[in-house]
């Protein structure tokens, strides 16, 4: 009879859509209508784990060609959703890194900040007076870094992040002329990006950005009442009315690049829909995204288990809107909707979670070289030092560990190559230890992409279009302004 046939769960995750059958194959993030020959041999295998190719191929010739039945076993033995009874997909192989193709640094160019925001995660976050600036001899090296260690790039990103970075507009100034001139002798495209509060903008500042294409996303909260709770000055002053103003600005003179908002989400405030529809409808903005706080410093701000549940069951009621508006040819910048997306209709297969330590490091004031933005002036020890080079063992090291705490717990997940265990400093600020995944966000990310695995297919169907008019525009825009 030969050995028994087994469906290799690890791999497939079936979905329905309005009466269609969907397979989401797991390794390669890739979806596909299933046919009924293939819905048949699996729930054949699901009936009677004896099966082996012949007695099931058998079985399926009242119904389909043996030639047919061949072709479909193939098909699904080539992609590892069956297998022969024992077998299972080979584990994640250890990351051989020897070289970094770093393409974006991040540099933290002020501690100090004139807000006083209450989530704020930055661990070397000053005081206006009391930050410390980044030299210039310390942004030159990181950028000659980049160079160093990736020379054959066609793009190169530069992401100012601070603090407040307009609080060290000098210095921005200072690395944007050096960039252009020593980036464009060597044939090569360099990009800027930086995140703002917003409250330092002027005419003067918007202009110069706008002429040196400079993507902006701007920090910024919501409507008057969720802004003011804790986007305060360093007097305990709600921002909203000078952040709405310095908005305002930038769409009368800033053209270079769609601007984004970047929404934070604390304990009580899980209205996606009134957020969003304040930053886009009335604000204007091109897009706005939402991260929440669940594992901040001061626990009173982290949303509860039940308002991160809320959080989610909004996001996909601000979903269905999306949906509605994609199929009439319209984008409602909803931008974890797109990111969603694009990772489906790309096949994004992550094995670690971000470009963190690979394609991307951050810098902090002093020159110190660390995984990400996020955990500068953090007790992460870090990897070189931008007048030295990369720590490569150390950041190998890293990796490797991350890989194998994922390998423990994630790799029957049906996620695992879109979440791969989730953000490193979520993990450190929750459980101190960035190389475990983030447990908690689990079930609620499955259901958050088995709404996107629905939305993607309604699209699909009726209004397959959107994603080029779309998608693929977005990805050239904001890949680099969103990076931080």
């Amino acid at each position: 009879m030969g050995a028994p046939l087994t469906i290799v769960d690890n791999n497939l995750h079936e979905v329905s859509v309005e009466g269609r059958a969907y397979i989401f194959h797991i390794p390669t993030t890739s979806l596909f209508e299933r046919d009924s020959l293939t819905g048949d041999i699996l729930q054949a295998l699901r009936d009677d784990a004896r099966h082996s190719r012949a007695s099931l191929t058998q079985a399926l010739t009242d119904r389909y060609t043996q030639r047919d039945i061949e072709r479909a076993l193939g098909e699904l033995q080539s992609l590892a959703l069956i297998a022969n009874n024992g077998e299972r997909a080979p584990a994640e192989a250890g990351l051989e890194l020897k070289s970094f193709p770093l393409t974006s640094v991040v540099l933290n160019v002020n501690t100090g900040c004139n807000l006083s925001c209450t989530y704020c995660y930055k661990e070397d976050l000053e005081k206006p007076g009391a930050g410390k600036k980044m030299s210039f001899e310390t942004a030159r090296d990181a950028m000659e870094m980049l160079l160093k260690e990736s020379p054959d790039q066609p793009r190169y990103n530069v992401v100012f992040f601070g603090g407040e970075p307009l609080s060290n507009l000098p210095l921005i100034k200072q690395v944007v002329t050096y960039a252009e001139q020593r980036f464009a002798g060597l044939g090569r495209t360099v990009d800027f990006s930086l995140t703002t509060n917003a409250t330092l903008l002027n005419e003067k500042t918007v202009d110069y950005l706008n002429d040196h294409n400079i993507g902006i996303a701007v920090s910024i909260d919501g409507p008057p009442a969720y802004h003011d709770r804790n986007r305060i000055t360093v007097g305990g002053r709600g921002t909203y009315d000078l952040v709405a103003e310095k908005v305002k600005l930038l769409k009368a003179r800033y053209s270079a690049r769609p601007v984004g908002a970047r929404v934070t989400l604390t304990r009580g405030i899980t209205d996606i829909e009134a957020i969003w529809d304040h930053l886009f409808n009335t604000l204007g903005f091109h897009e706005v995204g939402f991260a929440p706080v669940t594992a901040g410093d001061v626990a009173s701000y982290n949303l509860s288990g039940d308002e991160l549940a809320t959080v989610f069951a909004n996001m996909k009621r601000l979903g269905e809107k999306y949906l509605e508006a994609a199929l009439d040819n319209r984008s409602i910048g909803f931008s974890n909707m797109h990111q969603l997306l694009t990772d489906i209709h790309e096949g994004t297969r992550k094995v670690l979670p971000c470009g963190a330590g690979v394609g991307m490091v951050a810098v902090d004031h002093a020159g110190g070289i660390d995984l990400c933005h996020r955990f500068s002036g953090s007790d992460m020890p870090h990897f070189g030092e931008v007048n030295k080079g990369l720590d490569k063992t150390g950041l190998n090291q890293f990796l490797n560990q991350r890989l194998e705490q994922r390998n423990l717990g994630c790799n029957s997940c049906r996620i695992r190559n879109l979440c791969a265990g989730g953000c490193y400093h979520e993990s450190y600020a929750r459980y101190n230890d960035p190389l475990k995944p983030t447990w908690h966000y689990c079930e609620l990310l499955r259901d958050w992409v088995d709404f996107g695995i629905y939305t993607y297919t309604q699209i699909l169907a009726k209004n397959p279009g959107f994603f080029a008019r779309y998608l693929s525009p977005r990805r050239a825009h904001y890949e680099t302004s969103q990076s931080a």
